[in-house]
């Protein structure tokens, strides 16, 4: 995937940097794989705002997507490579020899007609799923287990991965991008590959009106509000003063918010780097 500059012929595309879909291949999902999406805006049961800076967007359609490749054995052949307005990465449309479809994560390099399995006899080639005690060392992988069974939960955005870098008893030690090294039960189902569109980061909307056809409303700085609204709000032109936080006081700019009694605290080798 690559990224296009645009002619500057408006404002709105003057700076605006645009995905390339060059590997979408089909247009239209597959029809027994949506669900309805309800959006709330923002609110609760009883139409009180909870979340701000959301709302409007354009109508979505959720996609089914199969994080835990749980058809062990069974190949599947790569029918489409599609987009989803929900996720950052893309979807590969499975036909199972069976008779099953399915959506997954598609990986980078992942390509139409391509034959990919699960299981533990599964070669560890993009896309093939596989318990993580299988994987040779030093694979790149994507969409992790973090507890055997509950479904990918690391890594399924776009462009990311983890590597496999230690197999110690029951326990394998995988690497993140941000530099944290964790142990996951080996287990655990991975994915062998990089998540597509890895290009994702180098895009940007151009305008203001791109953000409300994601659903995202304009936000308010807290520094521009009064100091009943905000404690970083009030004081005489442009005060910024006092400590960066949130509206209810919690401290921002290096804040550990993580709490120290964390079950998984244990499984987590070295943090992520600063």
């Amino acid at each position: 995937m690559a990224v296009k500059k645009l002619k500057p012929v408006t404002p709105g595309t003057r700076f605006r940097v645009a995905p390339v879909f060059d590997e979408i291949t089909a247009s239209k999902p597959e029809k027994s794989l949506l669900a309805p999406l309800k959006k709330s805006g923002g609110r609760n049961n009883v139409g009180k705002m909870t979340v701000r800076y959301v709302g409007g967007g354009h109508k979505r359609r959720l996609r089914i997507v199969d994080f835990k490749r749980t058809k062990y054995g069974i190949p599947a052949v790569v029918k489409s490579i599609e987009y989803d307005p929900n996720r950052t990465a893309r979807l590969a449309l499975l036909y199972y020899v069976d008779g099953a479809k399915a959506y997954i994560i598609a990986p980078e390099g992942l390509e139409v007609g391509q034959t990919i399995v699960s299981g533990e006899i599964a070669p560890p080639e993009v896309g093939n799923a596989m318990h993580s005690i299988n994987v040779p060392l030093g694979t790149i992988v994507h969409n992790i287990e973090l507890k055997p069974g509950r479904g990918g939960a690391l890594a399924r955005s776009a462009g990311g991965y983890g590597q496999i870098v230690a197999r110690e008893g029951k326990y394998v030690t995988i690497k993140l991008p941000s530099g944290e090294m964790r142990l996951i039960l080996g287990t655990c189902m991975v994915t062998v590959g990089t998540v597509s569109n890895g290009d994702h980061m180098n895009v940007r909307l151009g305008k203001a009106g791109r953000n409300r056809w994601l659903g995202r409303r304009p936000r308010t700085r807290g520094v521009a509000m009064n100091p009943v609204d905000h404690p970083m709000g009030g004081g005489e032109g442009r005060a910024s003063g006092g400590q960066p936080r949130s509206r209810t006081g919690l401290l921002s700019k290096g804040k550990k918010t993580r709490s120290p009694k964390k079950y998984s605290n244990k499984f987590i080798i070295s943090k992520r780097s600063k």
